[in-house]
Formats: C-alpha cells, sequence, structure tokens
C-alpha cells in the first residue's frame, strides 16, 4: 500500500508528524515500511506491508486510524456533504438488475449528468500521484482517490454507451469476449462475475473495466458503481486472467457492505466538485442486508495472562475505542462491537492483539531468564522418529520432495475411482497437480542419483512420510502415507533379481511393523493384482495389519520404468503412516534365553502355484503342535522336475522343551503330523531333497 506522508496528516489533528515518525509507528503497530520516496513537492511515498488479513488499511484512512489509535492524536474523518440533488429520478435513468446476490453482496449506481471530462485539479492530481499514480482525467482520478482514502474502489461507466441503460450484474457466459480498459481482448470463463449492459459485458467485475463504456472526453453522463465482491471469485478471475490491479487486491482482502454506502457518496461529492453536472436523486441498490456488528467478549483478567503485564479495563477500553470498537464494560469483561471494516477480528485473543499492539509490544516485560518444563516428546512424534531409525538401519534414505507434480506423471498412481486434483495458477503451469501418490517424486529422485552415478551393487532405497490428494465425486481426500522404492538386487537371472527384491521389500515392510508395533503386531501380505496402472499385475501384493487393509506393494512395470530412464527394476511400497503410528509404542515381553537347545527340521512341500505361504504357516500353526515353537519360511523353488504349475516350498519348524533337551526321536511324530495335515487340506506332496 502506497501512502503520502502528507495525506496520512491530512487526516490527524493537529496531523504535523514526520515520515520518520510515521514510519516508527506504524512500523510498531504492525505495518512495517518496505521502502521510502522522496517526493519533488517535499512529501514523502511510504510503501506499506499490510498483511493479508488487514484489507481495512488498504486505505489512507485506516492508516491514519492506526497511527492516531498509537500516538493519541484525533483522527479526522473526511467530511460528509450533502449531495444536490435536480438530475431528476435515478430510476427514470438508469436500470439495475443484480442476479448474483450470493457473490455480490451490494451493487450501488448513481447517475450524474452533464460532467465536463478533462483535467484534474491540481490538488488531485498531486494527491494521486503522491501514491503513485498517474493522473487521466478529473473522472477517473476521482476513483482512484476514493479508493485509496477509503480502500472502496468504484468505477464509472459513460452512461450513452450502455445499451438500454441498463446495468446487470451477472456471471459471464463461457467464451463471451470483453476488451478490458488496458485494450486486450480476454476470453471470459462461466465463474467469472461481469457488470454487464442489455448486450454484452462491460467490466470484469472487481478487476478492470471495460473499453466500450470508458469514460472519454465526449463523455456527459456517468453511472457510478460502488460496490462489494466474493473474495474467492475476484481473486480466481484476476489471476487467471493474470491481471492484478488495485481494485482486484482490495476486493481480494474484503471491502465490507457497510463501507459501499460513504464511498459512493464520498464519490459523487467530489466528481460534482471537479467535473460538475447534476446528480440524480436516489441511488439503486440491490443486494443482500448489510450483516450486523459482531460483538466479540474480552475478559479483562486475560489480558495479563496473555501479555504478561497488568492491564486495567479502563486502559484496554482506551485503545479499543481508539481503534474504533465499541465497548461497554461490566464484572470484568469488555463486551466489544466490532467495526465493520475489521472483518479480522472473531475471537477474544483477537482484541488481546490489538489491545498489545496499541499499547506497544516494547512494553512486553523481558525476563533475565524463562522457566521451560521438559516434556517428553508426543507418542506420534516418536513413532515417526522409530520409523526413520528402523527405515534407515535397512539402507534407506528418507527424501523430502515437492506436493505438485505433473499430470501425466500422476495417472498411473491414481485408482480408477478417483481424479487428480489441480490449482489454476500460472506458477504451477507445468505441474499443476497435487500428488496422489508420493512415488511419482521417489522415482524423480531415483533417477537424479542415476544419473549422478550415485549407486551401489545392492542399488538405492528411497522413503517419505507425506499428504496425498485425490478427489472422489465431490469430495476431496487426502491421507499421510509411507512411500518406499528400491532397486532389485544384482543376479544372474532377471527373475531372480525380481524376487530379491519382492522379498527384501517384504522384510523392510515386517521390520517396520515389528518396530512400531511389536511382535504380536500381524502384517498378512496377500498376492492380488493391482487397480493401479503403474504396478505389475503379476508382482503386486495388498497388506494388512491386524485384519485391516493399510496398503500394497510390488513392482513397477516396464513402462513406468522406462517413463523415469531407470535402468535398474524398482519395487514400491504405499502404506497408511496413520495405521502405523497407531500402533506405536510396541508392547513386548520379556523372557529368560532358553536353557536348553532346539530341534530344527526343515521339510519340502510341492503344492500348487496358488497356495501361498501365509496358508501353509497358518495350517501348520492351527495344528496346535506340542512343543512347536518356531515356523519360518526357507525358500521356494521351480523347476521342471516338480510339474506344470507346481512350485517347492520349504518350511523350518523349530521345536523346544522348557525343562529339557529333546530327542530326535520325539519330534519326529510332530512333523509327521505336520505333513499329513498339509497332504490332507492342501494335497501337498513331501518332496524328497
Amino acid at each position: 500500500m502506497h501512502a503520502s506522508a502528507s495525506w496520512i496528516n491530512s487526516l490527524l489533528s493537529p496531523g504535523s508528524l514526520s515520515a520518520d515518525v510515521l514510519e516508527h509507528t506504524l512500523t510498531g503497530a504492525g505495518f512495517p515500511i518496505e521502502s521510502r520516496e522522496p517526493l519533488p513537492t517535499g512529501d514523502t511515498n511510504l510503501d506499506v506491508e499490510v498483511t493479508s488479513n488487514r484489507g481495512d488499511c488498504l486505505s489512507i484512512v485506516g492508516l491514519a486510524r492506526e497511527v492516531a489509535a498509537v500516538t493519541g492524536q484525533a483522527l479526522k474523518l473526511p467530511a460528509k456533504k450533502t449531495l444536490p440533488g435536480g438530475g431528476g429520478t435515478i430510476a427514470t435513468v438508469v436500470k439495475l438488475d443484480n442476479r448474483v446476490n450470493e457473490v455480490c453482496p451490494l451493487f450501488t449506481l448513481r447517475v450524474i449528468k452533464g460532467v465536463k471530462v478533462g483535467p484534474s485539479p491540481a490538488w488531485l492530481v498531486k494527491a494521486i500521484e503522491s501514491v503513485g499514480q498517474r493522473s487521466i482525467n478529473n473522472i477517473v482520478d476521482a476513483t482512484n482517490y476514493v479508493s485509496f482514502e477509503l480502500g472502496s474502489p468504484s468505477h464509472a461507466f459513460d452512461l450513452n454507451r450502455l445499451a438500454g441503460r441498463s446495468v446487470i450484474v451477472r456471471f459471464a457466459a463461457a467464451g463471451e469476449k470483453l476488451t478490458t480498459l488496458d485494450g486486450k481482448e480476454r476470453t471470459l470463463a462461466a465463474d467469472e462475475l461481469v457488470v454487464a449492459d442489455e448486450a454484452r459485458a462491460q467490466s470484469l467485475a472487481g478487476v478492470m473495466g471495460g473499453k466500450d463504456s470508458e469514460v472519454t472526453n465526449a463523455t456527459t453522463d456517468v453511472a457510478i458503481e460502488v460496490a462489494t465482491w466474493d473474495p474467492v471469485t475476484i481473486r480466481k478471475a484476476s489471476r487467471r486472467h493474470a491481471l492484478r490491479t488495485d481494485a482486484s487486491h482490495r476486493f481480494e482482502r474484503i471491502v465490507p457492505a457497510a463501507s459501499v454506502e460513504d464511498a459512493s457518496q464520498r464519490l459523487c461529492s467530489i466528481i460534482l466538485e471537479v467535473a460538475g453536472g447534476t446528480l440524480c436523486e436516489g441511488v439503486l441498490s440491490a443486494g443482500k442486508p448489510i450483516p450486523a456488528l459482531k460483538t466479540v467478549a474480552l475478559r479483562v483478567a486475560r489480558l495479563g495472562e496473555y501479555l504478561g503485564y497488568a492491564i486495567d479495563a479502563a486502559d484496554a477500553t482506551k485503545r479499543l475505542e481508539s481503534l474504533g470498537f465499541g465497548v461497554s464494560a461490566a464484572a470484568g469483561v469488555l463486551t466489544c462491537t466490532v467495526p465493520a471494516w475489521r472483518t479480522d477480528i472473531n475471537r477474544e485473543v483477537d482484541l488481546i492483539e490489538e489491545v498489545g499492539r496499541i499499547k506497544g509490544l516494547d512494553a512486553v516485560p523481558t525476563l533475565p531468564t524463562m522457566g521451560i518444563i521438559v516434556k517428553p516428546p508426543q507418542e506420534n512424534q516418536r513413532a515417526l522418529r522409530e520409523l526413520a531409525t528402523c527405515l534407515n538401519g535397512l539402507g534407506f534414505f528418507e527424501t523430502v520432495t515437492f506436493t505438485f507434480i505433473n499430470p501425466k506423471v500422476a495417472k498411473p498412481f491414481l485408482h480408477p475411482s478417483s481424479s487428480l486434483i489441480e490449482v489454476d495458477d500460472d506458477r504451477r503451469k507445468a505441474d499443476p497437480a497435487l500428488r496422489p501418490s508420493v512415488l511419482p517424486s521417489l522415482l524423480s529422485c531415483r533417477r537424479a542419483n542415476q544419473d549422478a552415478k550415485n549407486d551401489t551393487e545392492q542399488g538405492l532405497r528411497l522413503f517419505e512420510t507425506s499428504l496425498v490428494f485425490s478427489q472422489i465425486g465431490d469430495k476431496s481426500h487426502q491421507s499421510r502415507m509411507l512411500s518406499m522404492v528400491m532397486d532389485c538386487p544384482v543376479a544372474d537371472k532377471d527373475i531372480d533379481r525380481k524376487q530379491g527384491g519382492v522379498r527384501a521389500m517384504r522384510g523392510a515392510l515386517e521390520a517396520v511393523v515389528r518396530a512400531l508395533g511389536g511382535p504380536n503386531a500381524k502384517l498378512v501380505v496377500e498376492s492380488k493384482p493391482c487397480p493401479l496402472a503403474a504396478f505389475d499385475s503379476k508382482a503386486h501384493a495388498h497388506l494388512s495389519l491386524n485384519g485391516a487393509p493399510i496398503g500394497h506393494y510390488g513392482l513397477l512395470t516396464k513402462q513406468v520404468q522406462d517413463e523415469y530412464g531407470l535402468e535398474r527394476s524398482i519395487v514400491a511400497a504405499e502404506v497408511d503412516l496413520d495405521a502405523l503410528v497407531a500402533l506405536f509404542p510396541p508392547l513386548t515381553s520379556i523372557a529368560a534365553l532358553p536353557a536348553f537347545p532346539a530341534i530344527e527340521r526343515d521339510i519340502s512341500f510341492i503344492v500348487g502355484e496358488s497356495v501361498t505361504w501365509g496358508s501353509i504357516a497358518e495350517l501348520i500353526d492351527a495344528s496346535k503342535i506340542d512343543r512347536l515353537e518356531a515356523i519360518n519360511f526357507v525358500y521356494t523353488y521351480r523347476g521342471k522336475q516338480l510339474g506344470q504349475g507346481k512350485k517347492s516350498v520349504t518350511a523350518r519348524l523349530r521345536f523346544r522343551d522348557s525343562g529339557r533337551t529333546l530327542r530326535h526321536e520325539e519330534v519326529d511324530p510332530q512333523v509327521a503330523s505336520v505333513t499329513e495335515k498339509l497332504k490332507k487340506e492342501i494335497g501337498a506332496e513331501v518332496r524328497t531333497l
């Protein structure tokens, strides 16, 4: 916000503050000065940094109010003048139709006939040039003056160039054309607001007026628009057309409907002064009722608790009233009526901030020491640390990548029932999609390391914990995921490499579950095709944790590998991070080391390809074999001698007696029992090694 030191002083009494004092005062109130420019007139242009929640300070009056509150000077608002009539009734001159009350809460229209368009008087030129504006003519300069003075943008139409002398507020038709004041023809979208006449759009609402109805030296009758708009709608149109104006900047930060009428009267008063003419009686107004003022309660005792020093009700009342709040005190509570221009005030803590800000943050005491209570980390943070420690120990490197990606690389990782969430932003033209998976980002990292020759024989392993996003129907979804990629290890045969990679990833997933959930957490791996196009359906599995689905893992397809130019086959996994974190802390039990040795027996079974290791282990475990301590997978073998569609699975059974040393003949019946069970249940054959 550009502000003139003399313009600010003109609204203060006595109003003799230097530019240095204004800079110090505004900076202390939370509005730092970005730069200062001395002007030939002896004035100073201050470039004031205004946060996005303080749209009221995108005006000279707003900044002057802040200075008055801090310094104790009186605020002199622009004088209201009685508007003379004589130009007939406005309803007989122009028609107004607001068809979009939900995004145009208030639209007002006044008409001045017989104006004389020409150069502005010296005082007006000086004022608008002091804030970096260029003088155009007396009508346009007046609209710019009021926009800077009151923070309420406006627009003047040449009434005689409006078809049917009608003003219609509506959404644009898709593909509708409009030539704006900068001379560019723009193609409008159906969600953009326009001010139109009976024939065509005449203004991109809240952003820029149209060329067809601009005020020129031939203009005699002007229609004065002062309105307010939905901030999001204006922001979208402004960004889509890369058209940032003083008007859109203010409307994006909310111009309250309650300020529109004062701005309209002020503008008409100035136009009558500098351009002459006759004002039509009345005002056309269309929209919704102006909202009632909010009230927020402030407990005086809370001031000291938050600010760190005592402040009484009278002092707090004085500070708040200086900012325009209405305050009534009762039983230690200040009931504050929030002025319409303070759209950022909603809670008690907002009022506390206002009192502390205006009194001065240098009043907050600086203590020689700070009392700190050391607390242990939260359980979810401990879980994330344990997760990272576990994966680091397994050779994984953690990454932090960007949330936006290109839709082309995102789609193979998108579930068929979902759609991408994309942003419409010039800064994100190449990568507008919120990623539905972190895996494309990890694969890009893998490619960067490959190009840098950063590799090992066992390959690179990467992981990241981050949010992913998708759209299902009209609802957007986000979830936290643990995403992992690893190279398949080096082997003589391609099938061996891929099997080694799949097994290594499963081992890593099981290690993570054990680290976070302890030995009782049950991870089930079930081979199933994947709906995502990025995964090889023949080498993919779904993951369940304690009976609930939590993710999947498997080999990526050759197409995805080639898309990233990766030389080695890649195994990837995606797991619900919240489900893993919920396991923590792990439940473990402590027992003395066994006093007597165990006996281990390896048994190889020939089974069909569809039989999984999980089903074999469950059958053995369900048999409740006496003194069976553990069941472990050893390996799987496939060969021509086994027959088509057959494989050999080797299981290792460990037996132990807690009270003595077992003899081999004592476990033979148990082994035979397991063999018979598997023959009967799944048709397994014992393979002779």
